[in-house]
């Protein structure tokens, strides 16, 4: 009889600074979590210097759930020193840490606190998808860099907005603005791997002016800056040469892009020319039409297979192909 393995348990933080329009859905979706191979024995909120209703809606949920703990914080001081606090009140050795302007996929705690299985792992971060609509320029520029955010932790982890970690430190220094490089810092030096989880969504929003999008890339960079010079240690997005990589790959794709709009055009452009020739000239009315063979195929099939592997399309259509041709000899 196979014994069954005891659950991964976890304390999960959140640090949140005004966020009354979020902090309910996001506690929400934590009590709400879907758990197999792991418990959430704790959920701490650390409400820093909040203006707002955000106190009294977690207030309102601490009946809710008895894992449910909040701690207020009367000056906001900087995330660190709430991440600090959060570290002092969590009792588990597996810790996950959000921003209180996410909202996690219900199934994140579970695939992202699931990989500590493999005792070699020290830290882990969450896939970031961002919920703007690509309708405008910074909206868009949001959609490209977290994409290829994502392409870059794939290569080597860059971790933030939800991450979680072994207890390897019992605080993050006071002067450091970037808390997830710093953990992931002290995972390294204590010889475990920093992984990268995609399957564990969690959704946030990003800037959506020119001025906030600079703001955000600008405290982000300087802090990066700062622990390399401090600490010694150089996040992925910090490597220039990776990230150009990355880029030229997105910017070949964008020209893939455009040439194939534009062959679709001239396409376009050719067949109403060829309509025109055919109705006004030829006087044909296509009653019965031209058929185009290739779209005879068995939509069902082709619906399944798009829910499956993409790439055994080809092989399938060209099997079918060669079915149909040996029936009709």
């Amino acid at each position: 009889m196979t014994q069954s393995r005891s659950p991964l348990r976890c304390s999960v933080g959140i640090t949140a600074y005004n966020e009354e329009g979020n902090i309910g859905p996001l506690l929400d979706a934590l009590i709400d979590q879907h758990l197999h191979d792991v418990v959430i024995s704790e959920i701490i909120v650390v409400a820093s210097g909040c203006t707002d209703n955000t106190v009294s809606i977690v207030r309102s949920c601490l009946a809710r759930d008895p894992r449910l703990q909040l701690i207020e914080q009367p000056e906001r001081r900087g995330k660190t020193s709430a991440i600090n606090l959060f570290l002092q009140a969590a009792t588990e050795q597996i810790l996950v840490l959000e921003s209180g302007d996410t909202l996690p996929h219900e199934s994140a705690v579970e695939n992202l606190v699931r990989v500590f299985r493999d005792e070699t792992v020290g830290m882990t971060g969450a896939h970031k998808i961002p919920v703007n609509t690509p309708d405008h320029l910074v909206g868009l520029f949001t959609h490209l860099r977290l994409r290829m955010e994502h392409e870059l932790c794939l290569d080597i982890p860059r971790l933030g907005e939800m991450i979680a970690f072994r207890r390897v430190l019992e605080q993050i220094p006071p002067d450091v603005a970037m808390d997830e490089a710093f953990v992931e810092a002290i995972v390294i030096k204590h010889g475990l791997r920093v992984v990268y989880s995609p399957d564990a969504i969690v959704y946030n929003t990003g800037p959506d002016t020119i001025g906030d999008f600079v703001r955000q890339r600008r405290r982000n960079h300087a802090g990066h800056l700062y622990l390399s010079r401090k600490y010694g240690h150089q996040v992925a997005s910090i490597q220039n040469g990776r990230v150009a990589r990355i880029a030229l790959r997105e910017a070949w794709g964008a020209i893939q892009l455009v040439y194939s709009l534009v062959l679709l055009a001239v396409l376009e452009g050719w067949s109403r020319l060829l309509g025109w020739y055919d109705f006004m000239v030829k006087r044909d009315r296509h009653v019965v039409w031209d058929m185009a063979m290739t779209q005879k195929q068995n939509v069902q099939e082709l619906r399944e297979l798009d829910g499956g592997d993409a790439e055994l399309r080809p092989m399938a259509l060209s099997q079918r192909s060669g079915s149909s041709q040996q029936a009709a000899r």
